[in-house]
């Protein structure tokens, strides 16, 4: 009897939590009873409709001149005058900077006199010599042949003599020694007039013209580099000098360039270059400028794979009008390439379409179950697939699961908004 009484008071005690227990029981019967009888799994749904598809590359970029002009000091020397500034518009043949070419002038002197010096020495050999010395050889050579003659005359004469015992064998002998003597000499002098110089000595004396020749052209190109010009028309991007400063030789003065088009130089990772053809569209964004999009077409595609940073990359290049001059050279851009663009046809979601052994298929709604139904798609990209094949306009397909049942071919589906 006490122990019933105990537990009398002690129901009484916590009826209130006695009775909440056997309610949360019941719920959980009850729940896990619809369970049991409500099968159908719930899903996402999405229709198929027509639209534009794009697949694409997208990388990052590097804008450059196509026309550049580098204009560099050709020796030591001081800025004279800074006659542009970085951003100016120049005429083809503007003065843009000036060195002091002192120096340069003189050196352009004296090779100057040197090369004169030289082609005199030239115009000396094909001559024969200098003017003194052909007019003494010829001099002498008119004097030698007067005196040949002379000895010819002289031999002649004793000959006839000798045939009347006029004159004796050894007056003849004599007068025959003296003509050959005259001849001889005739025909030295000849010889000297003809060929007076060595060919080792011609081949010097042109060597040394060749050498005055390009001593004189360095001093004119360093006098031409002393003043630099506008090669074409064109902007100022770059000015790192400024008047009366000191530069060293090959010390950059100015950088120019036509930038009314650039060049789009694009780094493509190497598991993209095999998708790259000539003439894909190019899209060039600069976050400078947000909201514009420079367009062109891929005029290379890479020729070989290349280290930058941690990526192998090729490298592909597009030119893009610049009318307005807002890209600027050196700039880093966003670049996508378009592969490939079809319009006007069916896409579906990438997560509506499954694959199994490289085959693809999705599942399709039909009521309130769902059909295994294999397609052939086209192009994809990262969030859409071109269905071209398996599926009419406006099927209706399972996009998602909302719980980790397995889906499988003819399962019932609850459509969840």
């Amino acid at each position: 009897m006490a122990l019933i009484q105990k537990n009398q008071t002690f129901f009484n005690r916590y009826r209130w939590l006695v009775t909440a227990l056997a309610l949360i029981l019941a719920v959980v019967f009850l729940a896990s009873f619809a369970t049991r009888r409500d099968d159908a799994v719930p899903v996402h749904t999405v229709s198929v409709v027509r639209g534009t598809i794009r697949s694409v590359i997208s990388t990052n970029g590097k804008i450059e001149p196509v026309h550049n002009f580098e204009a560099h000091s050709p020796v030591p020397t001081t800025v004279q005058r800074v006659l542009a500034k970085e951003g100016d518009h120049v005429k083809q043949g503007q003065l843009l900077v000036q060195l002091d070419d002192a120096d340069a002038r003189s050196q352009s002197a004296r090779a100057l006199a040197q090369l004169k010096g030289a082609q005199a020495d030239v115009n000396a050999l094909s001559r024969g010599g200098t003017q003194e010395e052909v007019l003494t050889l010829d001099a002498q050579l008119i004097k030698a042949r007067a005196a040949r003659d002379a000895a010819q005359r002289n031999f002649d004469a004793m000959t006839k003599l000798q045939q009347t015992n006029a004159a004796s064998v050894g007056e003849v002998k004599d007068a025959q020694d003296n003509l050959q003597r005259a001849e001889a000499d005739v025909q030295l002098l000849q010889q000297k007039k003809k060929e007076r110089y060595s060919q080792p000595e011609v081949a010097k004396v042109d060597a040394q013209r060749s050498e005055a020749q390009a001593a004189y052209d360095a001093a004119q190109d360093v006098l031409r580099k002393s003043n630099i010009r506008a090669p074409f028309d064109g902007v100022v991007y770059s000015l790192p000098v400024k008047q009366g400063s000191f530069v060293q030789a090959g010390d950059l003065l100015l950088q120019e360039s036509d930038l009314s088009h650039v060049l789009v130089r694009a780094f493509i990772d190497e598991p993209d270059i095999g998708r790259l053809e000539p003439g894909a569209k190019i899209e060039a964004t600069w976050d400078a400028v947000p909201g514009r999009v420079w367009q062109g077409v891929v005029n290379t595609i890479p020729s070989t794979v290349k280290l930058r940073g941690t990526r192998n990359v090729g490298e592909a290049t597009c030119i893009v009008a610049n009318d307005d001059f807002k890209l600027l050279p050196n700039v880093n851009v966003g670049v996508t390439i378009v592969t490939a663009e079809h319009r006007n046809i069916l896409i579906l979601p990438r997560e509506a379409v499954h694959l199994e052994d490289s085959k693809p298929y999705v599942y399709e709604l039909i009521g309130n179950q769902v059909r295994r139904q294999s397609v052939k798609t086209s192009v994809s990209n990262l969030t859409a697939v071109e269905i071209t094949d398996g599926l009419p306009e406006k099927a209706v397909v399972v996009s998602a699961l909302l719980t980790s049942k397995p889906l499988k071919d003819g399962a019932t589906v609850k459509v969840v908004p």
